[in-house]
């Protein structure tokens, strides 16, 4: 198989059931096609790489590391991998969750206090301070006064690049430079490459309400988490099929 058939498959034989299941694909590349592909979109010569480890991580933005030593050089290239397992077209993947408060004593985004305030009436810590919402528990962000959306709306946008990254990519220890989606819809297994650099700017967009009266940045929505056990967390989601840009045929 040439180098740009491999680049253009995207088509996998089988599904994969989890991140194990990629990080093995990647220790046996030498006789499974999907990881010499994926090690060809990540621009390494086939015929240069002397041995590949990969590993699962937890907690971080990327779920698999995989170790890549070139023959005849002395450092080994790291790759670390965002995986995102979907079995539906139309199904949301969460990319980033934790409690308002969070973002700025864990990520440090300086919040004001204000939008802070607005946020969590959204999520639902604080309760609504207006009578009639459509949810008791909190308020939807087309509920708010202008001022107060111009107000959120502003900081999201001198903001935007902090945070499609720290959602997307992360930071600190095993950040993702790549994200892999692997789908799975009956009997149709595909999966798709992409750089992060690339899926942040692909994700990134517009600022608006949603139908739902949510938040969105391009294709990428912001919302009450509701459920258990935290459900007035922010939450960041995502279609990862979106990636594909096309319909099974």
């Amino acid at each position: 198989m040439n180098e740009k058939q491999m680049l253009g498959s995207q088509t996998a034989k089988d599904g994969f059931a989890n991140e194990k299941d990629i990080a093995n694909k990647f220790n046996t590349w030498q006789i499974d096609e999907d990881a010499q592909r994926w090690l060809v979109i990540m621009k390494y010569n086939l015929d240069e790489i002397e041995f590949v480890k990969a590993v699962v991580l937890h907690g971080y933005k990327a779920d698999v590391n995989v170790q890549i030593t070139i023959k005849l050089k002395t450092i080994i290239d790291i790759e670390n991998l965002s995986i995102k397992l979907v079995s539906n077209p139309k199904g949301f993947n969460q990319i980033d969750k934790r409690p308002v408060d969070h973002y700025n004593t864990k990520l440090n985004w300086n919040i004001p206090t204000d939008i802070i305030n607005i946020l969590k009436r959204f999520t639902g810590e604080i309760k609504p301070n207006i009578m009639h919402t459509r949810d008791s528990r909190r308020m939807f962000i087309d509920e708010f006064t202008k001022i107060e959306q111009d107000l959120l709306f502003g900081f999201i946008k001198q903001n935007k690049s902090m945070i499609l990254n720290d959602t997307l990519r992360g930071r600190g220890n095993f950040t993702a430079e790549w994200m892999l989606v692997a789908q799975k819809v009956n009997k149709n297994a595909r999966w798709v490459l992409k750089n992060i650099n690339e899926v942040i700017n692909f994700y990134d967009g517009e600022i608006k309400i949603s139908a739902k009266g949510s938040i969105k940045i391009g294709n990428v929505l912001i919302q009450r988490k509701g459920g258990t056990p935290d459900p007035t967390s922010l939450q960041f989601k995502i279609n990862p099929a979106l990636l594909f840009g096309q319909k099974y045929i």
